[in-house]
């Protein structure tokens, strides 16, 4: 590896030891809320609370991180992870459960800022494809952290019954993880932002002026909305999946679980191969397209699935057209930020990111139980499909890397 590629390395492995300790909670949330008495609203709004603080803090995180540099932030976001997964790990009632998880939607700023990262450390027209990297080790810790939850979790149950043994063992791992990792990143991480790039002044604009103002710039603002319009999308397949299975084939929560660990292996072999062949070849507004209509297709299959090959072919467009789609969009959005805001802008971006996966579970669910179990997915493809021509109309005016720079 040449010297000049080891800070993209070295952001790939933070983020990816920091979303398997993430990964490890998945699973766990519901199983946990149930065991202290949570009702199933109760569920719910522990599993969306992370994202609602994501979605009020990362603009926060992001324009500290424009101001006092990236290291710092990202070192605060990982022991401030370790910390709320000890809280969790720890837990006997459902309140300090809601704690810990709000916790650790308040110190999530490590994707936006890392994204920010890799906006200092690469070129333009390497920065699409680089960003698929970063997004790739995001897959990578939802696959491999799953699957280690479950093993910690049988592994606790041996050692006892009381948290933070038993059910709670598997947050004191990803606790431990995180810790870990924050001493790693101490360490070996380097600063990518230098102090005559940052904001001299730290402003203060409140969230919705941060967003109107983001929004009010012709292009950037879609490519922002188109953030909130993907993952909307996509949660609305991920929170009605397993339900719509278990009715359609009787599925078990192991058997569904297949279906998304798939998802995230087609969306890293996408993001960390197939995206660093395809941009610098076509750039940006191709791959943003391709994806949407990949992602869009998948959910009317997936409607329309009647044996299993449907549902293969339907999860692998949408494994694809995610894995194309996302770091195209994050790329295009970065192109089009001054160097000195990429933390404040990407914050903004991953907020919305974060409202579409609080509102989409939402929508779903009360989708799936009033007007059916095919409809989240016509709906999920409806709402992409409407992505796709708004996209399409400003396409003349869309950033390419690759062929002629800015347009």
């Amino acid at each position: 590896m040449k010297f000049k590629d080891k800070p993209l390395a070295v952001i790939f492995l933070v983020v990816f030891i920091d979303l398997i300790g993430f990964g490890i909670i998945i699973p766990l949330g519901p199983y946990f809320a149930t065991y202290v008495g949570a009702t199933p609203l109760q569920v719910g709004i522990l599993m969306s609370i992370f994202s609602l603080m994501q979605f009020l803090f990362n603009p926060f995180w992001g324009k500290l991180s424009d101001k006092y540099g990236r290291r710092p932030i990202l070192l605060i976001s990982l022991l401030g992870a370790s910390f709320s997964y000890l809280i969790f790990a720890f837990s006997q009632t459902y309140i300090q459960l809601l704690i810990a998880r709000g916790l650790a939607g308040f110190f999530g700023a490590n994707i936006s800022t890392a994204m920010a990262y890799v906006a200092d450390i690469t070129d333009k027209k390497d920065r699409s494809k680089s960003m698929g990297l970063v997004g790739a080790a995001f897959g990578l810790g939802f696959i491999f952290g799953p699957a280690l939850g479950g093993f910690l979790s049988e592994v606790g149950f041996l050692l006892g019954e009381v948290p933070p043994f038993g059910i709670g063992f598997s947050a004191l791992v990803a606790s431990l993880i995180c810790f870990v990792n924050f001493l790693w990143a101490y360490r070996i991480l380097g600063e990518s932002l230098p102090p005559e790039k940052r904001i001299q002044g730290l402003i203060k604009p409140s969230k919705r002026e941060l967003a109107k103002k983001y929004l009010s710039i012709p292009t950037l603002g879609i490519l922002i909305l188109m953030a909130l319009v993907s993952t909307f999308a996509m949660a609305h397949m991920e929170s009605t999946l397993a339900l719509y299975v278990q009715d359609l084939w009787g599925w078990g929560i192991s058997k569904a679980s297949f279906a998304f660990a798939y998802i995230g292996v087609i969306i890293v072999f996408t993001q960390g191969f197939l995206i660093r062949k395809l941009m610098p070849k076509y750039g940006e507004p191709p791959l943003l397209f391709a994806g949407l209509v990949m992602s869009a297709v998948g959910f009317l299959l997936i409607a329309h699935a009647s044996n299993i090959w449907i549902m293969i072919t339907a999860v692998t467009f949408i494994g694809l057209g995610s894995g194309m789609f996302n770091p195209s969009n994050l790329g295009s959005i970065s192109l089009m930020s001054s160097p000195e805001e990429q933390g404040l802008v990407m914050g903004v971006a991953q907020s919305f990111s974060s409202l579409g996966r609080i509102l989409g579970p939402l929508s779903g669910g009360w989708i799936y139980g009033h007007f059916g179990k095919e409809m989240p997915f016509y709906t999920a493809a409806v709402v992409v499909f409407f992505g796709f021509a708004v996209l399409f109309s400003i396409r003349k005016k869309l950033p390419n890397s690759q062929v002629g720079g800015l347009k």
